[in-house]
């Protein structure tokens, strides 16, 4: 079968994504060509291998929970001792994820014999990834600048695209050393990847919503033309200030302070006096929806401002990128804390974003809230090491009252029901021995 052209209406990359040798990649490429044609390769692969219903009744014994059962059996509530437990409606692995895992399980057995190599995490777990590695794989490691040795992988050897997604630059290498390839990037990450092409296109500047060093936002900048990211609100009106001269809040400075307050979060010659014209959001699929949302109608009225309601359209493009399932866990941590309880359990690992945003929400609702990857996070005692908003690790001593308690309980969209149980179990085992050193009356 015939390779896909990499040169068909070609666009220089975006820099500033290393590859092999912490090089940045200079192949210019017209990504959503390129993606078209990549699908008609037979070295490259992104529906599975015909063994979905035997890898999901592998995943099912392997990650879920018989006491997350029993709380959705109950709605969604149940005591054990003096604990209850209220499960958030929704919550733990989306359906890209589990996607994701299967189709990666499917590739072992597909090729049960060759090295299988994991670009990053294959989703932002670590039981998930133990799982991973204890079947075989390996994971490309990431240097401290953020580049990644991909020498490693042989020609004959598989690569397995993570959930997030991977840059067009790694994409583009993997194809040229003719490396099997097996694609679980999530459908709402590539929908993203549209969105921006669609800007690139339009010669709209792209304003994604995201974090610039997360693995995602790093992927659909490489499909971006030109690009700046913001993180936040705050970040968004410093932006908009910007544009409009200074007259929004005054919270922007000059040329060069944008380039250096941005320097890591724009495309290769980003000019914030051109390049600012026309804009189109977009966002990483793990963000809070609200902000999106907000940051979207930012941008639109900040358009309107500068040059009239009549031509928004020509300098202000729109579309909904915000993930489904993204936004229902995140609706249904805002019901959960309006309940009362006396502490908020947020499974999930301590590098994914969705799982931070939850842990934000109930931050900012003043609950008691510890975010925690794993069990082992819990004692000896009466003790967690876990995670705030913010990113500080911190040790909480005495962090389970005395007596009956009301326990709120969400995880990440990367989290395994299983997970969730056996942290749980770690609380119950801590209640049960509070309870035994209580005097008799």
């Amino acid at each position: 079968m015939s390779r896909p052209s990499l040169t068909a209406g070609a666009k220089r990359l975006p820099a500033g994504i290393r590859c092999h040798g912490g090089e940045e990649s200079e192949v210019a490429v017209d990504g959503r060509a390129f993606r078209r044609a990549l699908n008609k390769s037979d070295n490259y692969n992104r529906s599975g291998f015909g063994y979905k219903k035997e890898m999901l009744e592998r995943m099912e014994q392997e990650y879920t929970s018989d006491v997350v059962k029993t709380l959705r059996e109950n709605n969604n509530e149940y005591t054990w001792g003096d604990v209850t437990v209220m499960l958030a409606e929704s919550l733990g692995f989306c359906w890209g994820v589990e996607r994701a895992v299967q189709m990666a399980y499917e590739a072992r057995k597909q090729f049960p014999d060759q090295k299988i190599w994991v670009t990053n995490e294959i989703i932002h777990n670590p039981t998930v990834n133990d799982k991973m590695e204890s079947m075989g794989m390996s994971f490309i490691e990431t240097r401290g600048d953020g580049s990644k040795d991909f020498s490693v992988v042989a020609d004959d050897n598989v690569v397995v695209l993570p959930a997030f997604g991977a840059s067009l630059q790694e994409v583009t290498m993997f194809h040229d050393k003719n490396v099997q390839m097996v694609d679980t990037t999530c459908p709402w990450v590539s929908k993203v990847w549209d969105t921006v092409d669609k800007h690139k296109r339009g010669q709209f500047t792209s304003v994604i919503h995201g974090k610039y060093a997360h693995e995602e936002t790093v992927a659909t900048a490489s499909y971006a033309g030109t690009y700046i990211v913001v993180k936040d609100m705050k970040e968004a009106h410093y932006v908009c200030d910007y544009i409009l001269g200074g007259k929004l809040d005054g919270s922007s400075g000059t040329r060069e302070e944008f380039l250096q307050k941005f320097a890591k979060a724009v495309s290769k010659g980003f000019d914030p006096d051109r390049d600012l014209e026309k804009l189109g959001i977009a966002n990483q699929t793990t963000m809070l929806k609200g902000e999106t949302e907000m940051i979207g109608k930012l941008l639109e009225h900040t358009m309107m401002q500068k040059f009239g309601a009549t031509s928004v359209n020509e300098h202000f493009m729109s579309f909904n990128t915000i993930c489904d399932a993204t936004q229902e866990r995140q609706d249904a941590m805002y019901a959960l804390v309006e309940r009362p309880m006396d502490l908020m359990l947020v499974v999930g690992g301590l590098n994914s974003s969705n799982t931070s945003h939850l842990q934000e929400i109930a931050e900012h609702k003043g609950i008691a809230s510890y975010w925690v990857d794993e069990p082992t996070r819990i004692g000896p005692g009466n003790r967690i090491m876990h995670k705030l908003y913010y990113g500080e690790l911190k040790e909480t001593e005495g962090f389970l009252p005395p007596g009956p308690i009301r326990i709120g309980v969400t995880s990440g969209a990367s989290t395994p029901d299983k997970v969730v149980e056996d942290v749980l179990n770690a609380i119950f085992a801590i209640k049960k021995d509070m309870a035994a050193l209580q005097p008799v009356a």
